[in-house]
This record gives C-alpha cells, structure tokens and sequence, in this order.
C-alpha cells in the first residue's frame, strides 16, 4: 500500500471525508489524493517520495513557488520576536501601507485571518453603510462559506437565493439574489427590482471558482455604473486576483474602481491572512470608530505579515508580473494546442500567473457554459498528468497557478507530458 493511501485510510477515521477542505479530496476526479510532505521552488514531493511540478501553488498564495529564501528569511526573523501579541504591531502598519499604495482603491484597510472573513465582513460593513440587508453576486462565484454567500441561483432569468449547502437558512439565502455571471441584462433586471435594497454586488472581476472565466467587455463597467447610480457598495473579491493577475489585481487591469476590495491568499506568501478594505467613509464603519463589529485574535499575525510583506516585495520588482504571464501562457497555450492536434476540443486562458483550461469550443462565459465542458476527458487527463509527475488542480471547476519559480524546464517537462498524456488519450478513446 502507498503511504498516500495508508494516510487518507488514517484520516478518514479522524477527519471528515478524511480533509480539511473539500476539493483536497479528489472527489471530483476519483482516486487518493496526494499527501505533500515538502516543496522548494515549482515542486512538490509526496509521501511517497514522488515528484511533482506544482500548478496549485496552494491555490495561489506561493506567488513566488514553494520556500522562496527572502520569504524563509522574513518569518524566520518574525518568529524569533514572537509568534503572537493579540496587539498591535508595526508590521501591521507596514502591510496596510503597502496594501494602500498597490491598490488605490484602498484608502483604509483591516487584516484578518481568512478569505471567507474578509468577504464576510465586507458585506457587513457595506450592509451597515446603506442601512440596506439584500445583496447580489453570480452563480459560480465563491466568496466563501458564509451563510450569505453559500447560495446559487435557482431557473429563471432573475432568482432569489438558494441555500446550497446544509446548514444555511433560507431566510438568509432568500436576502441574496443571484444571476449569471456576465449577464448584462439579468444585471439590470436585478437592478430595476432591487436597487433599491441593494447593499453590495460581490463579485469576482475574475472568476476563479468556476474554472478561470473572463469579464466580457463592459461587463464589469456596468456593475460599476448601476451601483454608483443606486447607491450600492461594489465589492470586488481580489482574494485570487489581487496581486496575481497584475501588481494592482484585476482592478488595475480594468481601470474600475470598486467601493471594497477583498485581499487574501498572496498577501500571506502562504501563510493564513486576509483583508478587505476600501473608501475611508465605509470603512469608518467599522469599530471601535463605528457601529459595524468585526475582531479577530490573530488578525495582523506577525508571522503570516511578514511573509506577505516579503512576498509583495518580490512582486514589485520591475517586469515580473510580465514575465509571469509569459510563462502562464506558454504552459496553458502549448497544452491546449496538443490537445487539440490529438483531436480533443480544448481551449485556455490565462491573464498573470492565473489560467484555466477547459474541454470545449470557446471559452465559456459563465458557469452553465463551463459545465459543458468533457468533465470525464479531463479527469482521464488530470490522471495522466499526475502521473507523468505534473501537479493539476484536483477538479475541471478549478483555476491553475504559476509561480514565478516556474521556468524554461518546468514548461519542457510539462507540455512534453501532456503530449504523451493526449497520445495516450486518443488511442484509448
């Protein structure tokens, strides 16, 4: 027996579905899921002792791969200072400096330990702002396991919220609506019935929790005319894009100014820490100056700061996000052009250090359009890869990440696997 299954057999007793986030478990694509016992730079080993390139890069936070010196070195010093105060420290000011300068958007900011937090406590803030309780966000958006964002759309072109996981009321869904993402007109349609008790519109100006899906041109401009012209706070959820995609997130790349902005994942250089920020007014919510509570013990975690700091820092070394989405785009580009010579519909996207690939003709739209994708040809594929020693995210609705650790050799290795991979697909098929 491998030592990966030995391990999951151990878990399952012990942990439910024997992980502590689903997609870990390979449910979507069958099989053991691997247990990682190291990585340095673009690989990951197993418990086994096998290999991998990495395009998880722990689902976006190793900007820079795994166990980059200067981010080793910056926790190492924080650590010798303590690895928790539960009180204010500089580095905290250092970060939100940081974060403000890099996101103009941002003129206030608040740390905290997770995505789901950050996003929670946005809609929070924008709820006691507009004295208005309904929100709306986009079938195939995740935001995090809050009870208000836990939601999908039910048939129809506008929908109240659904409750799609158990344990969410549906007296808290039914205050979330929820329509297609890059649906101009079922945008306006909520608009015209709800503007009026719309809060906030979240939205991911990318979507990565659908696959890796575009903003259609305009798209995001309209979110950000019907919310100025309604009064409603416009939360862009950057916890994957911010800092990945461009040094000023996906906002940059757009020229859209959002009211709040979500930060998480590379700000902790892969260590747990988030924020949400934004215009000073709204933010001026929040206590101990206003009425809005938000607290959290390890908040501002010096350690997990000091990672993100040195993370960021690397970031803003002149032409890398450049040469980041080069590299992005000649590993998912070259996949897909050996997927389709080997007779398999395939495209892919990718903007920075972020890509999707996806089983289809065309790029989908929305998440009714990436659930057209051949889900059995690619966990046949992600099988293949996984064997040929190259690390695929576990599900066909995940986006992908490079690294800026990841080179010339990474992208042989990788595209000269999946041509074996489509060989062998297409003499199977």
């Amino acid at each position: 027996m491998s030592r990966n299954q030995e391990l999951f057999d151990r878990s399952r007793q012990l942990i439910p579905g024997g992980v502590n986030s689903p997609v870990r478990a390979f449910g979507g694509v069958g099989g053991v899921p691997r247990f990682f016992q190291r990585g340095a730079g673009a690989r990951v080993q197993d418990a086994d002792g096998k290999s991998y390139i990495d395009y998880v890069c722990s689902w976006g936070p190793l900007l820079h791969g795994h166990a980059h010196p200067k981010v080793l070195e910056a926790v190492r010093t924080a650590m010798e200072k303590g690895l928790s105060f539960g009180a204010p420290t500089g580095l905290e000011l250092e970060m939100a400096e940081l974060l403000c300068e890099l996101v103009p958007s941002i003129e206030q900011v608040r740390l905290n330990s997770s995505g789901t937090e950050a996003t929670m406590s946005a809609i929070r803030v924008a709820r006691g702002f507009t004295g208005r309780s309904r929100i709306l966000k986009f079938d195939g958006c995740y935001h995090g396991h809050s009870d208000s964002l836990l939601v999908k759309a039910g048939s129809g072109l506008l929908t109240f919220g659904q409750p799609s996981s158990g344990g969410v009321p549906a007296e808290l869904a039914a205050l979330t609506t929820v329509v297609d993402y890059n649906d101009a007109t079922a945008v306006r349609a909520a608009f015209a019935e709800f503007g009026h008790e719309l809060a906030a519109v979240i939205v991911e100006p990318i979507a990565g929790n659908m696959n890796f899906v575009l903003p259609e041109a305009g798209f995001l401009q309209l979110l950000r005319d019907l919310c100025t012209e309604h009064g409603t706070v416009l939360i862009f959820d950057e916890v994957m894009t911010g800092f990945r995609v461009a040094l000023g997130g996906a906002q940059s790349l757009y020229g859209i100014r959002p009211e709040l902005t979500t930060l998480g994942k590379v700000i902790g250089g892969g260590l747990p820490i988030a924020a949400f920020g934004g215009r000073r007014d709204i933010m001026s919510c929040l206590a101990p100056v206003g009425s809005v509570y938000q607290a959290g013990t390890l908040s501002g975690n010096p350690v997990a700061v000091s990672a993100g700091l040195a993370t960021l820092r690397l970031a803003q070394e002149e032409g890398f996000h450049m040469a980041l989405g080069e590299v992005t785009h000649a590993v998912t580009e070259g996949i897909a052009e050996r997927g389709r010579a080997a007779g398999f519909p395939m495209v892919a996207a990718s903007v920075g250090g972020m890509f999707g690939i996806f089983f289809r003709n065309g790029l989908p739209r929305n998440l009714p359009e990436v659930m057209e994708c051949d889900r059995d040809t690619f966990n046949r594929f992600f099988h293949g890869m996984l064997d040929e020693g190259i690390y695929l995210a576990p599900s066909a609705y995940e986006a992908g990440f490079v690294s800026a650790a990841h080179g010339s050799a990474e992208i042989g290795e990788t595209l000269d696997a999946a041509e074996r991979v489509f060989a062998h697909l297409r003499t199977a098929s």
